[in-house]
Parts: C-alpha cells; structure tokens; sequence
C-alpha cells in the first residue's frame, strides 16, 4: 500500500485536491529539471539545474571526473526521494492546505477513500448516519496479558497484512 498526501487548494474547493503519492519519483531521478518544470516548481528547478552545473563543472577539473560523476548519482537519488516532499512544501508556500493522509494500493482507490472520508465526514457534522469504512476490518482479540503482537523487529503501519 502507498501513502497519498492530500493538499487542499486555499479556496477551499476539495473537488480541486491534489493526490500526492509518498514515496520514490522515477522520472525525477532521470531528469530532474524536467521533472520539477513539469510540477511548476521554478525556484526547484532552479536549485536543480544550479546543482548540476556545479557538479559538472567539478568534473571537467583533472582528476575529479569519478567524484563528479558519484556526485551527480547522489545528488539525482536525493532529488529522487524528496521530489514529491518539495512538492507539497511547493504547494504549502502558495497558502494549500495539507487535508490528510490516505493509504491506498493505487491512486484510483486512494481517491475513492479521500471521497468517502469527506462523505463520512459531512454525515458526522449533519448528526447523519456514517458510512461505513472502506476494507474496515474488526480489531483483532488480545488474550489476557498481551499488550500487542510481535513485529519480528520490523515497524507496523495502517492497513499491513
């Protein structure tokens, strides 16, 4: 299951959200700049593209063209794993809203829960009956004196099987 990150435009109109998938962004390790121009994140784009000239530069120096080269794969896997993360700070310095966290297999079904979650929530507010949770499964018995069940020293999150 994949975490979305749900932003609320400063408008207020949630027909308008945006589902932000958490998590490793491909083509932003391929072509960053591109990536980030893409998204509409300028000031990114710019610290991107800025970076790799510095990188570049580095490697026309004698005898640094490996280290420029290790440089120029590290700084792509970062930009990588925190594309999406300075998406939503983007989306945070132009006045949206983060409405929540959604967990979902894809991102069809995590717009199908964000829906039922704002349902849900408008029926709670109008004293209305609520809807029922998507795959909402009961809570597992505890027997006497098991406070929790073993994690084999790995972490459990929402909806693990």
């Amino acid at each position: 299951m994949a975490s979305y990150v749900v932003m609320e435009p400063p408008e207020g109109d949630l027909e308008q959200a945006v589902l932000i998938r958490d998590g490793f962004a491909f083509l932003a390790f391929i072509m960053p700049f591109l990536w980030f121009l893409w998204h509409r994140m300028w000031l990114e784009a710019l610290a991107a593209l800025a970076a790799a000239l510095v990188v570049g530069a580095l490697g026309t120096l004698e005898g640094w063209s490996v280290t420029a080269t290790v440089a120029s794969l590290c700084l792509s896997f970062f930009l990588a794993l925190e594309a999406r993360n300075l998406r939503v700070a983007m989306l945070e310095r132009r006045g949206w809203r983060e409405w929540g966290v959604v967990d979902a297999a894809g991102r069809d079904e995590a717009e199908t829960r964000f829906m039922a979650g704002l349902l849900s929530d408008k029926a709670e507010a109008g004293n209305e009956t609520p809807l029922p949770a998507l795959n909402e499964r009961p809570a597992p018995a505890r027997g006497p004196g098991r406070a929790s069940e073993p994690a084999l020293g790995l972490f459990t999150y929402p909806g693990a099987r």
